[in-house]
This record gives structure tokens, sequence and C-alpha cells, in this order.
């Protein structure tokens, strides 16, 4: 049941009579039309744009439209007052009893309340992480193993079939330095001194896989050339990182449906397909770039190489796909790993990168533009740094990493679950300041702490309910009686229920997961300010014992808030607490 569809829905039919009066031309386009909250509360519970939107084509004053709309809205049981403001907008206000309502449609539906068809099965790839196997993943994969997560779980619940994937970036040549430094690692396994050369990886979290192979290899690769183990021990230390990643990962309750290894593309022609699905289509041409001014990047040569007519499909310049000597680029196999998504069928691609790759969004945007002929899009979301505080100070350690802090420290220090909230109290795209010891406190200046609070304070008086004889299963609460449920405080706490269906779809609709975050928030808000309420207005008590079946519709409705606490935070991945410490 989503709330604001069905009043739409409403709207869209009085316009549809009105046009059959005569009162409004045929041939109207309605899909501009929205009903949403008013942005001041005090104007009523939604409004719509449908006078504003509507005039132009009319050729009518959008007033007029507005007020012959509200005269019919008002003969509906579900509108008390429909006011023109402004130019032409209109505000409703719906009967308490809708409101009541929500409640009993939360309680039969469960977890699912809110589950949307938006999706419509579609197939989508959400491809996050994806960090070099070369050490463990830091605290900014955390945030986009987060984000990425919780994106991937927001469209599942809106109705699409995701994928989640892990790009094994394992085909360059930094797997050839974690080579080198793992062998480093070996030779101190088997008692020699490390020569961490420059360049080399220095951290310690290098010294089991030493010790690994030692275990595997003996002495026998000692002394010898790397021409003679480069191979062997870079396919080993990868596997090794890669099961340190996934361990990290599910340390922070990651599961990826695959893991998509960038070295199978080389050497089974699926980067020479991708290349030439583009040359088919006249993309590919030998050419020269001009120098960028600034510092050059890695793939600019002075001499002609292959290039991809990436400006063609929105890009700033073309990007070169193989080098003069005949090598790719790091673009090339890039370009196939996206052809072969395309391949298996997705009808979209969302990749999550680091504030690192903004430069790589438009060519990746037009390689996929090309590739599909603009069938398949793909959002690029960058998630952009995390700032370690403790105390306000900034805050850094001196961990095994050797240079950062891990996503394992992270976890370690204060759990999966405030990690992940903590994550998403911000948008992708902006900086988040993530301080050791506001994380932990409890308090409302802490969002994780007054969600899990909220959701704690009700299975408290469920519990209490349950010891007083009071049926408080969802199925039981479903045919409680709500009439009792009058005072603002209430009514604005089944408001705020009415509008998560809503909240979801908006959220899926534009890849914004922190959209959750935020509305549990709010919901929790409702629900404290509800329960301090009741300190000084007895009638407020959610317990009423000198009235029980009063009691039942007060726990209807905070358990209907329970109900949508949880599945919000499932989500998010943040398991609810049942009580606080």
């Amino acid at each position: 049941m989503n709330l604001f569809a069905d009043i739409r829905t409403l709207v869209l039919d009085t316009l549809t009579t009105l046009v059959a009066d005569g009162a409004l031309p045929a041939g109207l386009d309605f899909s501009n039309i929205a009903v949403e909250p008013p942005r001041d509360a005090l104007h009523g519970d939604m409004a719509t744009n449908a006078a504003m939107v509507l005039a132009k084509p009319a050729g009518t004053n959008p007033r007029a439209i507005a007020e012959a709309l509200a005269a019919k809205l008002v003969l509906d049981d579900r509108i008390i007052t429909a006011d023109v403001a402004g130019p032409g907008f209109l505000n409703l206000t719906l009967a308490d009893k809708i409101w009541r309502g929500i409640v009993p449609v939360v309680l039969a539906k469960g977890a699912d309340f809110g589950r949307s068809s938006l999706g419509a099965g579609k197939k989508v790839n959400v491809e996050y992480v994806s960090a070099n196997p070369t050490g463990p993943l830091h605290v900014g994969h955390t945030r986009g193993a987060v984000f990425g997560d919780a994106l991937a779980s927001l469209l599942d619940f809106a109705g699409y079939d995701v994928t989640r994937e892990y790009y094994i970036n394992d085909g360059g040549a930094q797997v050839d330095v974690l080579a080198r430094s793992a062998y480093e690692r070996y030779r101190e396994a088997c008692g020699q001194a490390p020569e961490i050369a420059e360049g080399l990886y220095p951290g310690d979290y290098l010294v089991p896989v030493g010790e690994a192979m030692k275990a595997k290899y003996g002495d026998s690769l000692l002394g010898k050339g790397e021409e003679h183990w480069l191979a062997e021990v870079r396919e080993f230390a990868t596997e090794q990182m890669m099961d340190l990643i996934r361990s990290d990962l599910l340390a922070l309750g990651v599961k990826m449906d695959v893991f998509y290894s960038e070295k199978s593309l080389y050497g089974t022609g699926r980067i020479e397909a991708a290349l030439a699905n583009l040359d088919s289509k006249g993309l590919l041409y030998q050419g020269t770039l001009e120098a960028p001014k600034g510092k050059l990047p890695e793939d600019w040569e002075p001499r002609e190489q292959t290039l991809f007519r990436s400006t063609l499909h929105g890009d700033d310049v073309d990007r070169p796909v193989k080098k003069s000597d005949g090598g790719w680029t790091y673009f090339a196999p890039d370009i196939a790993y996206h052809f072969d998504k395309i391949d298996r069928g997705f009808d979209e691609l969302i990749d999550v990168f680091g504030a690192d790759h903004g430069g790589y969004v438009k060519r990746m945007k037009a390689a996929v533009s090309a590739l599909s002929d603009g069938r398949v899009p793909v959002d690029i979301k960058l998630t952009q740094l995390v700032r370690l505080y403790k105390d306000g100070q900034p805050f850094k350690m001196s961990k095994r990493s050797g240079t950062f802090v891990t996503l394992r420290d992270v976890v370690d220090l204060v759990g999966a679950g405030v990690t992940r909230f903590v994550m998403l109290t911000r948008k992708n795209d902006a900086p988040l300041d993530f301080d050791f010891s506001k994380v932990l406190e409890q308090s409302k200046d802490n969002p994780v702490f007054y969600v899990q609070y909220a959701y704690a304070r009700i299975s408290s008086v469920l519990g209490k309910a349950r010891a007083a004889g009071i049926a408080v299963e969802q199925p039981d609460l479903v045919n409680a009686d709500l009439s009792e449920i009058t005072h603002p405080s209430e009514l604005k706490l089944a408001k705020t229920l009415a509008e998560w269906p809503r909240l979801l779809e908006q959220a899926a609709k534009g890849h914004e997961p922190h959209r959750i975050a935020f509305y549990l928030f709010e919901l929790a808000s409702d629900f404290h300010g509800l329960w301090n309420k009741g300190h000084d207005l007895p009638e407020l008590r959610f317990l009423q014992e000198d009235n029980w079946s009063r009691s039942a519709g007060k726990i209807a409705l905070i358990s209907a808030v329970s109900v949508v606490l949880s599945a919000g935070l499932g989500i998010l991945g943040v398991t609810p607490m049942q009580e606080m410490r």
C-alpha cells in the first residue's frame, strides 16, 4: 500500500472526469503530476502540482484548474480539505482514519510492507569494492562496500533482480609488485632478512602470506631469479589476498554473488571481441592525442595509437585502447569487462567507485553506451573520503597495513552494524566524518543508537504487554481497535509510517540508500517524541492498565513502527537490537 500513489490515482481520475465534463481539454499529459508531502506540514498532509503542470498545455489559469480539482476531491471521503495555495498548488488534508488504516496494513504485510514491483524483475549488476588484491581493505573501501551492498539490498526490495559483483584487478603490474613483496616475506619466513625496496608493499599483512609460502614451497624458491617464481607467487599471493578480502567483507556483512577476474580477459579473445564490436561501428581509429595540460595521464603517448571515439558518446576526449607497441591500455580490459556484463543480459549496470575515479566516469559511460547501442544505462556512483576522528581529533593507527586504517580495524572497534549505519548517514558523494567516540555514544546525536534504541524500547513494551496477557503478535494486532489513536503525535507516527513505501521507491529510483537511514532516524524521532509525551500525558502511554483494549490499539501502532524499523535496518544490513546495554 502506497498511500501517496493511491491519492495520486485519485487526482488523475478526478482530472479525467474534468476532461470528460469539458472543464479541461482532451489529450493532456498527466505523467509529470506528483503527489508529495508539502514543504510545510502546517499546509496539510499532501500537495499536488497538477494545476501548475496542466495550466500551460490546457491554456487555462492554474488556480482555476486547482479550484475545479479541489471541488471534486473533497467529495471523496478520504479528503477532508483541499486548499488552493499560491499560483495554483493544491494542499490536501486526509481524514484521520486513513492514517490509522496504515497500521493494520503494515502488520498484515509484515516485513514486506513497502516492497515494490518498481524494478519489474529487471536484471541489475551492482559492482562495488573491486579493490586491487594487493592488501587488506581500508576505511575508504569500507564506505564503498557499505554503500554498494545497501544499494543492492534496496534495489532487491524494490523488485529488481540484483547481482552483487566484485571485479578483481589481478591483470596489471600491481600484482607483480605484490608477488615481489610477498617473496620478501617468504625469504623472511625462511630466516633471511627481507629487502623491502622502495615501491614494494611494506605492510605486515604480507607476513602470513610469506609463512604460507614457506609451508607450501619449503625453501625451494630461495636463491632463484624471479623468472622461476614470479608467475606462481603472483597467483598464490593474489589468492591469499582475496581470501583476506573475502573474510573482511564477511566481517562487514557483505556477500558477493560474483568475483570476476580481470586476468580471465587476457588471452581469451574477450578484449579483442569487445574492441571488434567498437570497430564494427566505426568507433576505433589510429591517431595521436594532443598532450593534455598539467600532469600527463598514464595512457597518453606522443605517438600514434588506437583510439576509441568516446566523444561521440558524451566523453570530453577520445581515449586510447591500444598503445603504439601493441599492448593494451588499462582502459581496454575495462571495456571488455563491461561488454561481458552486457552479454550476460543485464538491463542496467551500476559501478561504485572511489572518489579518485572521478575522471573515469565519462569514458566508462561512453564505452557502455557504444557497446550496447545506448540500450543499457550505467550509473557510476562515487564515494567520497572518510575522515577518521576520536573525541573530535584526527585519529590514526599504527597498524599492520603500514599506511592506512583497515576495514577490519573499524569493525573490530565499533562493530559491523554501527559501521554500516554511520557510513550511510551522508550521501555517497559528500565527505563523511567518522568519530569513533561519537558513533558509540548513547545519545540522540548518534543516529544508529537513536534508531536501535527505538526498536529496543518497543521490544521492551511488547515484552511487558505479553507478561500482562495482551496478545501482541502481529496477526493478533491486525484487528486491534485504533479508534483512540487520535493525538497529533500518534497520528504523526502513523503518517511517517505511510511514507515508507514512497520513500523506498524514491531511494531506489535515485540509487540513494542514505535516504533509508535518514527516514529511520525520522521514524525513531517520532516514536521517541511520543514516548516522552507519555510521561506528562498518561493517556498516551502504550500500556493502559485501566483499559487493555485501548492498550491493544497503541501497541498495534508501535508494533507497526518496529516492523518498518526492522525492514529498514535490514536493507542497510544492520541487525535490530532487542535490548540496549
